[in-house]
């Protein structure tokens, strides 16, 4: 890796950054990390409850839930990205990172980022289908086309974020050794370089487009589409099942996406800094812990798993045991 420190006389192999991040908050940083934790926790507990409520339940085996198990799992990994470093450096006070861990740190993030809007967009194109086309619906949305979908997101995931990746070698950094977000970032540590960043910055660029924008209208247009045929059918009982299809996804995808376009869109001005902290925070931790959280509260299916699964082996359990010594047999109604 050629990641270099420039002085007149020689130079020096750079060992770092420090991570300005939520140390200018002013917070207690004992609370900051309870805080932290907690979210973390309930983020990965919360995404590993809807894989295992998604694989448990046998009626949840249609290509909406596994795009939900998918998503759900991707988050755990998500939000790993970030919060172990942070929970880390608010117990040390350490919020250095050594050059190679910002850019295994970044490569993550960015390919499960990526890899999570392509994925939003996929359960919004089944959205549709199920909703637009609901006589085509199992035709088109086999699971060979849901395997295919899901492989796909994580291939351009990984694609995009090792381009990127690949760019930042090839920098040369001058100092300050100051990121001011919690974590390493693209576009922050363009800015810390001293070499030519037009080729990073165009590929970047061009990748945003694809990966934000594009993805963006694809996924607005869906439900532009799926909006105007609920507001189609005749009776308020239709408008309010196809309605609750969607809701959870819909909200999802409005979250993800505002506090996206707040961290990337507005200017990047001493003002909005604390500010810019806020949506980054929203960003890369809280839209993880935002997913289990929504889907449990408003999908029933996936509330009612858990019952039907115990309702289920229930009915599967014998209902004569013999017991005692006196050979007895006593009948269970369930």
């Amino acid at each position: 890796m050629v990641m270099e420190k420039e002085s007149q006389d020689n130079e020096t192999p750079l060992l770092g950054f420090l991570l300005v991040g939520m140390g200018k908050v002013p917070a207690p940083q004992t609370a900051l990390f309870l805080l932290s934790l907690i979210i973390y926790l309930v983020t990965v507990v919360g995404n590993i409850f809807i894989v295992v409520r998604v694989v448990a339940g046998q009626h949840l085996h249609t290509p909406m839930y596994f795009f939900l198990g998918n998503l759900s799992s991707l988050e755990s990994f998500y939000s790993s990205t970030i919060l172990p470093w942070l929970l880390a450096s608010f117990l040390t006070g350490d919020r250095t990172i050594s050059a190679h861990g910002c850019v295994a740190q970044f490569y993550f993030f960015a390919t499960f980022a990526t890899t999570d809007r392509y994925l939003l967009a996929a359960m919004s194109y089944d959205r549709y289908l199920a909703i637009c086309q609901p006589l085509l619906y199992a035709s088109l949305m086999t699971w060979k086309v849901c395997l295919q979908l899901v492989a796909g997101s994580w291939l351009l995931g990984l694609l995009f974020s090792s381009v990127l990746t690949s760019l930042l070698p090839q920098l040369q950094f001058c100092g300050p050794w100051t990121i001011d977000p919690f974590f390493c970032d693209f576009t922050p540590l363009l800015e810390l370089a001293c070499s030519d960043t037009s080729m990073a910055t165009l590929v970047a660029f061009i990748f945003g487009f694809f990966n934000m924008v594009f993805l963006f209208l694809f996924t607005l247009a869906s439900y532009m589409c799926i909006t105007d045929a609920i507001l189609r059918i005749p009776s308020n009982v239709g408008r309010q099942m196809a309605f609750s299809t969607c809701s959870s996804h819909l909200t999802v995808v409005a979250i993800f996406y505002g506090s996206l376009f707040a961290v990337y869109v507005l200017p990047r001005t001493a003002p909005l800094q604390q500010l810019s902290k806020v949506f980054f925070f929203f960003y890369t931790v809280l839209t993880a812990l935002v997913n289990p959280l929504i889907y449990s509260l408003r999908n029933r299916e996936v509330r009612e798993a858990p019952r039907k699964g115990l309702r289920r082996a229930l009915a599967s359990t014998p209902s004569s045991f013999l017991v005692g010594d006196t050979g007895k047999i006593i009948t269970w109604a369930y």
